[in-house]
């Protein structure tokens, strides 16, 4: 292992100490004192971690077992990590973990940590335990991470039903929401990440928000569903508790976004709107891109190149080459689509967040148009 990189040591190290432990487990037969949970962490500061965290823990003090079994690992370290992330490719695993070891590292980043203890005979505890430590030692536990399809809460849900023999767990709160209105709030403190999936993201997450896919969401849905006529996990306990840290970035918050939008519009200079255009261009030539290249649903079918059109690339050629005529018609065509995308956005929460890029386009078009107005007659 001498040539691997250090967090892909850690990271197979990990994986290689979970399928020891899964294998060793294989035999042991749980006590009436064993006791299943579900575990949410809270959310931290990093991107990966902005979403909170669901694991499954399994105790049983007379077999000195206190185990968490985690969905969500994922190396570093996999060659062409971004473009497999970004293809939809990335594979995610799960790891066990002492119950111990795993609290420590939820303190040290100091990231709140709540329990939920489901009510469910000891054979299914059992059947629960053992479908664990298959998933782990056969390699069943490796998935294609999906943003909202497949991740390590909705692993932990399928776990269970499919332990329970039915599809007991369900999204029971918030189901009227859509998803894009769900995740905005999971955003706050980190405007240019809302910015960038409030534009990225397509029709998909304008969906209402049925599947369950994050760890809170899971946690109240938990707290209402029965089973067998009787509540699945009654209490919710707290095993951490830290309030929300968030440190001010200089960079990375609103007050740049405007002040950029503002001296755009203030310079109002040809060379800008030139820049301008052409950013917004490849944008939006981007986002289509990935609508066909990536296997997140999520990026498919994106009315935000409306704002973003790849026709601004052709008005910028136009634009620079002083064509009257076409620099015309193309401005008018990019106004025309914005007007359309605004109508689109009203009842959509990314509207205010996406209103300085629209009012900076809308002001740079009808600058153009103006100037371009006198078209040359054709005899």
């Amino acid at each position: 292992m001498a040539h691997i990189p250090f967090l892909k040591k850690i990271t197979l190290l990990l994986f290689f100490i979970s399928l020891v432990n899964a294998v060793s487990a294989q035999n042991i037969q749980l006590s009436g004192e064993a006791a299943v949970s579900v575990i949410t962490c809270g959310t931290g500061n990093e991107s990966y971690s902005l979403f909170g965290h669901t694991a499954i823990r399994i105790k049983d003090p007379v077999n000195f077992v206190d185990a968490v079994y985690n969905y969500g690992a994922f190396d570093f370290s996999t060659p062409n990590f971004v473009p497999k992330f970004a293809k939809g490719d990335l594979q995610y695993f799960a790891v066990v973990n002492r119950y111990t070891d795993f609290i420590s590292q939820y303190a040290y980043d100091r990231r709140s940590v709540e329990e939920q203890e489901l009510q469910i005979p000891l054979e299914l505890k059992q059947q629960l335990f053992e479908n664990l430590n298959t998933s782990l030692a056969s390699g069943d536990s490796h998935y294609t991470y999906k943003f909202i399809d497949k991740n390590c809460t909705s692993m932990v849900v399928d776990l269970i039903n499919k332990t329970l023999g039915n599809i007991v767990i369900t999204k029971k709160t918030d189901t009227e929401l859509t998803y894009r209105t769900i995740l905005y709030p999971y955003f706050n403190h980190h405007f240019y990440e809302k910015l960038g999936t409030s534009i990225i993201f397509g029709t998909k997450v304008d969906e209402p928000g049925t599947k369950l896919f994050l760890p809170i969401e899971l946690q109240k849905s938990l707290a209402v569903t029965t089973y067998k006529n009787k509540a699945l996990a009654p209490e919710n306990k707290t095993i951490l508790n830290f309030e929300p840290s968030h440190l001010f970035s200089w960079w990375n918050n609103i007050y740049t976004y405007l002040i950029f939008t503002a001296l755009l519009v203030i310079l109002n200079k040809r060379m800008i709107h030139l820049s301008f255009f052409t950013i917004m261009g490849f944008l939006g030539l981007f986002f289509i891109f990935m609508g066909f290249y990536s296997n997140h649903l999520e990026l498919a079918n994106n009315y935000n190149v409306l704002l973003f059109n790849p026709a601004l690339l052709v008005l910028a050629v136009f634009y620079s080459l002083k064509n009257k005529v076409w620099s015309y018609r193309l401005a008018v065509f990019n106004l025309i689509s914005i007007g359309i995308y605004v109508v689109i956005l009203l009842n959509k929460v990314h509207l205010f967040i996406v209103l300085p890029l629209v009012v900076t386009s809308v002001y740079f078009l009808i600058q153009l148009i103006l100037k371009k107005r006198t078209v040359p007659k054709i005899k």
